[in-house]
C-alpha cells in the first residue's frame, strides 16, 4: 500500500493538480469551492421561491433583472478597487455581507413573513457582494501561481466550479423538499461563512507596481483606462465579445428551468436540481480537460466552437419532451459552457498585465449583467411565444452570432 504522502506528491505532479502545490492557491481554491456552492444553490432556491410566491414566468426573469443594476453600477468600481486596494479585504467583506443577506432571507421564510419584494431586495444585495468579490478573487488567483500554470489554475477552478454546479443545485433541490426554501438559504449562509474562514489565513497579496500611482487617479480615470486597454488589446476584445454574445442569447436559458421542471417535464424542484447537476457533469469533464491540457489548447478556436455547440444544446433542450433527452441536452450545455466561460476568462487574464487585471476581470464579470438582460428577454419572449419557442429562438440566435464573430474577427480563432 503506497504511503499517503507519496500518493499526494504523485498526484501533485499531474499537470491538472499542480496549482495545489502553492499554499495561497489552495486556500483560494477551497474558499471558492464553498462560496461557489452557496452561490449556485441560489440559482435554484431564489427562482423556486419567486415562482412559488407569484406563479409568474415574467418574475422568474425579473428576479434576475434586479441584479443588473449592481452589475452595471458597481462592476467597474469593484475592478478599479481591486487594482488599488487590498484584494483580500474586498473578498472577505463581500462574502460576509452575503452571509448576512442569506441568513436574513432564511429567517423571513421561517417566520412566514417573506414577500416577493423581499426576494428582489435580497437578490439586489447579493449581487452587490458578488460584484465586489469576483474581480478581487480572480486577480488573487492570477498572482498565486506562476504564469505558466495560470491556465491550469483557472481550469482547476472551473473543475471545482462544476463539481459545485453538480452538487449545489442538487443539494438545493433536496433541501427545498426536506426543509423548504428557508433551509436552503440557511445552508447557503453556512457555506459562505466557511468560504470566509478559508479566506482569512491568506497572506495580504502585494499590490500591482502601479497601484500607488493608480490611487492618485480618480476612480473614473482608473475605470476609463481599464476600458481603453480592453478595447485596444484585440485578443482581450475578441474574448469579451464572445462571452457577451453567449451571455445574452444562450446562458440565461436556465432561468426558465422552473417552468420546465414543474409544468412541462413535471419533475419538481429535485428534478430541476438534477438537470443542473447534468449540466455540471458535462462541464466537469470539459473543465478537467482544460485543467490538464489548457496550456496546449487552441483557446480561440475552442471558445468559438464551444459557443456554437452551446446554442445547439439549448435548441435541443427546448424541443425535448423526454426527461432523459433533456438531461442529455443539459450535459451537452455543460460541456460547451466551459469553453465559453473558462477559456475566455483565461484569455482575458493571460493577456492582461497585473496592473490592469482587476479591471479587465471586472469587464469580463459584466457578462453577468448581460445574462440578466438575456434572462429578461427570455421572460418577455416566453409570454409571447411560449417557453419552448423562446429557448429555441434565443439558442439559434446565439449560434448565428458566434458564427458571425468567427468571420468578423478572423484572428480570434488563432488565439493560443
Amino acid at each position: 500500500m503506497p504511503h499517503p504522502r507519496r500518493f499526494v506528491e504523485a498526484v501533485l505532479q499531474v499537470r491538472a493538480f499542480s496549482p495545489l502545490r502553492y499554499r495561497e492557491y489552495r486556500l483560494l481554491w477551497f474558499g471558492q469551492a464553498f462560496g461557489t456552492m452557496g452561490t449556485l444553490m441560489d440559482e435554484v432556491t431564489r427562482g423556486w421561491l419567486i415562482y412559488e410566491l407569484t406563479d409568474s414566468v415574467v418574475q422568474l426573469g425579473l428576479v434576475r433583472g434586479v441584479q443588473l443594476v449592481p452589475l452595471v453600477l458597481f462592476a467597474p468600481l469593484a475592478g478599479s478597487a481591486a487594482d488599488r486596494y487590498s484584494r483580500k479585504v474586498q473578498v472577505m467583506a463581500a462574502q460576509l455581507a452575503n452571509v448576512t443577506v442569506y441568513a436574513a432571507t432564511a429567517a423571513l421564510i421561517f417566520t412566514g413573513r417573506i414577500e416577493p419584494w423581499h426576494v428582489y431586495v435580497t437578490a439586489f444585495l447579493v449581487a452587490i457582494g458578488q460584484v465586489f468579490q469576483q474581480p478581487a478573487r480572480a486577480s488573487m488567483v492570477s498572482g498565486s501561481v506562476p504564469r505558466d500554470y495560470l491556465t491550469n489554475a483557472i481550469g482547476f477552478n472551473s473543475l471545482m466550479f462544476n463539481i459545485s454546479r453538480g452538487v449545489g443545485p442538487a443539494l438545493a433541490g433536496a433541501l427545498i423538499v426536506l426543509a423548504g426554501t428557508g433551509g436552503a438559504f440557511a445552508a447557503q449562509a453556512a457555506l459562505l461563512l466557511a468560504a470566509s474562514l478559508f479566506t482569512l489565513p491568506l497572506r495580504p497579496a502585494p499590490l500591482p507596481a502601479r497601484a500607488e500611482a493608480a490611487r492618485r487617479e480618480s476612480f473614473f480615470g482608473s475605470i476609463l483606462e481599464g476600458w481603453k486597454f480592453s478595447w485596444r488589446n484585440e485578443t482581450v476584445r475578441a474574448g469579451l465579445a464572445c462571452i457577451m454574445l453567449v451571455s445574452l442569447f444562450i446562458m440565461p436559458f436556465t432561468t426558465m428551468l422552473p417552468v420546465f421542471a414543474r409544468d412541462l417535464l413535471e419533475v419538481g424542484a429535485d428534478g430541476q436540481g438534477l438537470l443542473l447537476t447534468g449540466m455540471g457533469i458535462g462541464a466537469f469533464f470539459s473543465a478537467a480537460l482544460v485543467a490538464n491540457a489548457g496550456h496546449r489548447m487552441p483557446r480561440g478556436l475552442m471558445m468559438l466552437v464551444g459557443g456554437v455547440c452551446y446554442g445547439l444544446s439549448v435548441v435541443l433542450f427546448a424541443g425535448s419532451f423526454s426527461y432523459a433527452l433533456s438531461f442529455a441536452a443539459m450535459v451537452a450545455a455543460g460541456l460547451s459552457h466551459v469553453y465559453c466561460n473558462v477559456v475566455v476568462n483565461t484569455i482575458v487574464q493571460t493577456y492582461s498585465p497585473a496592473q490592469f487585471r482587476g479591471r479587465t476581470r471586472a469587464a469580463f464579470g459584466m457578462h453577468q449583467a448581460v445574462i440578466t438582460v438575456g434572462a429578461m428577454l427570455y421572460g418577455a419572449l416566453s409570454t409571447l411565444e411560449g417557453v419552448r419557442w423562446s429557448l429555441a429562438i434565443m439558442g439559434a440566435t446565439g449560434m448565428l452570432s458566434i458564427a458571425a464573430l468567427h468571420f468578423a474577427v478572423p484572428r480570434a480563432r488563432h488565439i493560443r
